[in-house]
């Protein structure tokens, strides 16, 4: 604009001035008219004066015109002068209105965001309002909510979250095991068997469950503690006779500390750190991942158990460590036929010391060492029996005396396809063995025969005792890894090591007895697979395959001898002593090649088996277990889930198999069971 304008006054000035210097520059005299005049008479000649006169006229005439242009340019210059003048001020208008039109439209976006800000300050507003009004609304349900059906109870400065359920069920077997609604897998009968023709029914609400969970928040960590039980406790007297008298029984009871960087110590009972986790490794009941079926004894296979014992942990967002030092007990079996050495690995409880002395009891055994030649009333010669009686604990399955308690490492990864652990279990066991008390050693340790005046054997005694230490252990794994959308998960796990049968659902034996009386371990696995879906909201479903197993450790000898009775004919010429029949095998270890087992395939002549409250065949098929293996499925349906707690009905099918090893005859043993469960249960909010 400003160029334009400028440009116009030039072209105004530049016209007004040419047009100036042409009408200068035009001006000429008029051109004079030629009009007829008379002649009149030629006047003279000007003079000089009069001519010099005329010119002077004349150029003063053009001076005068030369100073009117003079006085015309002046002039045109103080119009240009002028116009410049109106230029600079028109150009000077022009910027300022330029400015101003600048400043118009800056004004006006301003006024245009100061309009933009206030709509949305006022929009803001209105939301903050609603926002406000359902945030008083939320919170006020909130606190409603809080007040009428608190989630948790607050007591001081902690929170208190109850749990559990209560329930009702009844379990069927074909083959009565005397375990009630828990399933003694180790007791399944053998075939033939008495107890393998009955079926056993039973029903209960012993496995009701009810827990407390109570943790304080001080600004570093967490205090926690932790307390459950049910009703599956046993007195040395509990019956159901007429009103059940079964215990109370304590779960889990331990407290904890976390802090804020996820390091946790725990202390009390608790789960094992060898039992797996859903996620992490964490003491917290919620978190541990058993099987779901009804049986409350689990499913063979499974690696768990509970026992007092100190845990230190790390957790990292997809990794986590810990480390743990458990209550042990060594469990312990073993033949030891004709040579039965005299070894403390444990006993029974002592009552003063808390524990059940009704759990077992060692029992005596007598052996006749020798015979004397005395004369009765009437003068004849008598074969008097000598004898000598040893306590001897065959089967320490009690209260074993424990070196050092269990120590447990493991790791877990979660990694956004599922849960995976690595763990690692060793153990101590120790005994005392007395060599010189076994029932050799009475038999013939230090004895002469009379008859030929030779020692029969080397002297032995007690004084030769020796303490036995073996180190077990073993390794383990497992995997949870979730499909179709968290709507199915398969998982696996797997124990294997000497020594580790307690950590199996079966709980086979850890160690046995070598022909010395030393301690030998087992080698135990157990192993299990998992499936469980979630086709619906309401139901679950579940299968589980699983088996335990405990390795031959056979130390059978074929060396031992058994006194015989003095003949006839020593008994009539008065002279006897200790007499020895011919060398015959005896069974020595676990699963032992020389057991028999004869009386396994008998169903006649029943004989009374001491180590339980049922008859059995012959006189008690002796068949060490090998290995159980169980099958097993069912179904979880939600009646109710809500705020009000969870309304939930099962049923659950098993098939279990318990093998014994072959004996002397080339004769195993084997029992089925077959096994329905049913269950209706209420859940606390």
């Amino acid at each position: 604009m400003k160029f334009v304008f400028n440009a116009a006054a030039a072209a105004v000035l530049a016209i007004s001035l040419a047009a100036s210097y042409g009408q200068t520059g035009q001006s000429k005299p008029p051109v004079k008219k030629h009009v007829a005049v008379k002649k009149v008479k030629t006047p003279p000649s000007p003079t000089v004066v009069e001519q010099i006169q005329a010119l002077r006229h004349e150029l003063q005439g053009q001076k005068s015109e030369i100073d009117a242009l003079k006085t015309g340019m002046a002039a045109k210059d103080a119009q240009l002068k002028e116009a410049e003048m109106a230029a600079a001020s028109a150009q000077t208008a022009a910027s300022r209105a330029e400015a101003a039109v600048a400043a118009e439209t800056q004004a006006g976006g301003e006024n245009a965001a100061a309009v933009t800000t206030l709509q949305s300050a006022v929009s803001s507003l209105k939301v903050g309002q609603t926002t406000l009004a359902a945030t008083v609304t939320d919170e006020t349900a909130k606190i409603k909510k809080a007040i009428d059906s608190p989630s948790v109870l607050h007591y001081k400065g902690v929170t208190l979250t109850p749990y559990g359920f209560f329930n009702g069920e009844a379990v069927y077997r074909t083959h009565a095991t005397g375990g009630e609604m828990p399933t003694a897998f180790s007791s399944i009968p053998y075939e033939h068997a008495d107890s393998y023709a009955l079926s056993e029914t039973y029903l209960s609400g012993r496995q009701s469950r009810i827990g407390l969970l109570v943790e304080g928040r001080p600004r570093w960590g967490t205090l926690r503690a932790i307390v459950e039980g049910d009703f599956l406790g046993v007195g040395t007297t509990s019956n159901d006779t007429q009103s059940n008298s079964y215990l109370f029984r304590q779960r889990v009871a331990l407290a904890e500390v976390e802090t804020n960087s996820h390091w946790t110590f725990s202390a009390g009972q608790g789960w094992t750190l060898a039992v797996e986790n859903k996620k992490g490794i964490t003491t917290a009941p919620t978190n541990i991942a058993l099987p779901v079926q009804i049986d409350p004894n689990y499913v063979t296979g499974l690696v768990w158990s509970r026992g007092g014992g100190f845990r230190l942990t790390k957790i990292f967002s997809k990794a986590s460590f810990a480390v743990s030092a458990e209550n042990p007990q060594i469990l312990y079996t073993a033949s030891l036929a004709g040579n039965t050495p005299y070894a403390v690995l444990g006993s029974a409880g002592a009552g003063g010391g808390l524990f059940n002395a009704a759990v077992s009891s060692c029992s005596p055994t007598t052996s006749i060492v020798n015979y004397t030649n005395e004369l009765d009333s009437a003068g004849n010669n008598v074969a008097v029996a000598v004898t000598k009686t040893v306590n001897s604990c065959a089967n320490l399955a009690n209260i074993s005396f424990n070196e050092a308690p269990d120590m447990i490492i493991k790791a877990a990864f979660d990694p956004s396809f599922g849960h995976f652990e690595v763990f690692g279990i060793a153990r101590l066991a120790h005994e005392t063995v007395y060599p010189g008390e076994t029932t050799n050693s009475n038999l013939y340790g230090g004895i002469v025969d009379i008859k030929t005046g030779l020692p029969v054997a080397p002297a032995l005694s007690s004084a030769n005792s020796y303490a036995n230490k073996v180190t077990l252990g073993g390794m383990g794994a497992s995997l949870r890894i979730p499909l179709a959308a968290n709507k199915f998960t398969f998982g696996a796990k797997g124990l294997y090591g000497p020594g580790v049968g307690r950590y199996g659902d079966s709980t086979l034996s850890d160690v046995t007895a070598n022909a010395s009386g030393g301690l030998s371990p087992i080698h135990n696995a157990s192993g299990l697979l998992t499936a469980e879906a979630n086709p619906t909201p309401r139901l679950l479903l579940y299968l589980y395959y699983g088996g335990d197993y405990a390795g031959r450790t056979d130390y059978g000898s074929s060396a031992t001898t058994s006194l015989a009775a003095p003949t006839a004919a020593q008994s009539l010429s008065g002279v006897w002593g200790a007499h020895w029949a011919t060398p015959k095998p005896a069974a020595v270890g676990y699963g032992s090649r020389l057991l028999s087992n004869s009386t396994c395939l008998v169903t006649a002549n029943p004989g009374y088996n001491g180590s339980s409250t049922g008859f059995y065949s012959g006189a008690g098929c002796g068949a060490q277990i090998r290995d159980i293996q169980e099958i097993t499925g069912g179904y979880w349906y939600d009646l109710y889930k809500g705020d009000r707690g969870r309304l939930r009905q099962g049923l659950q099918y098993g098939y279990a198999v318990r093998e014994g090893w072959s004996g002397a005859e080339g004769i195993g043993a084997k029992g089925i069971e077959n096994m329905v469960f049913t269950s209706f249960r209420y859940f606390l909010p």
